[in-house]
């Protein structure tokens, strides 16, 4: 059973994503066309729980599966598709997780903009991202050893928030 740890921003969550997209850099190599940190520790002064969620965009996203042995030897547990279609999802840490990997091809638009549109949405819009901590935080406290109700707890919020998000992205580009 996870805790569920919600912590005040951190400054060094920017270095831990450099770290890991140097080594996943590495790992994808000419497979990979970007990558991106996003979530709520890509927000400054945003509170979260502190694992590093990462974007790898690749070409072809039936050739990730070849390089599951590269992302165990990182550290990472391959998780297949998990839930979402056309991804491929990693994570590392065991119960002590410190960082997700959700990697998208180019062909899945609607997802890596999802994704980034709340990340950016976030970093535009304080009083948003407050409200957001104060949340987690909250839920954190109510649900501490029960991360299924944090995150259904925290469900609506975000699918508002998400919705709201991609439309500003959108018409922000």
């Amino acid at each position: 059973m996870r805790n569920v740890i919600v912590t005040e921003y951190q400054p060094q969550w920017i270095d831990m994503f450099e770290t890991e997209a140097r080594h996943l850099r590495r790992v994808f190599n000419d497979e990979l066309l970007d990558i991106h940190h996003f979530g709520s520790t890509s927000v400054p002064g945003l509170k979260a729980k502190p694992i590093i969620d990462i974007l790898p965009v690749v070409k072809d996203i039936q050739l990730v599966d070849q390089f599951n042995d590269e992302m165990i030897t990182l550290g990472y547990e391959p998780m297949g598709e998990y839930g979402i279609h056309r991804r491929r999802y990693f994570r590392k840490g065991k119960d002590n997780r410190t960082h997700h990997i959700h990697v998208f091809d180019q062909t899945s638009q609607d997802d890596i903009v999802r994704h980034l549109a709340v990340r950016d949405y976030l970093r535009t819009h304080p009083l948003k991202a407050k409200e957001y901590g104060d949340l987690k935080q909250q839920l954190a406290h109510l649900h501490p050893t029960n991360m299924e109700a944090y995150i259904n707890g925290k469900d609506q919020f975000v699918k508002d928030l998400e919705q709201k998000a991609v439309i500003w992205y959108k018409t922000k580009k």
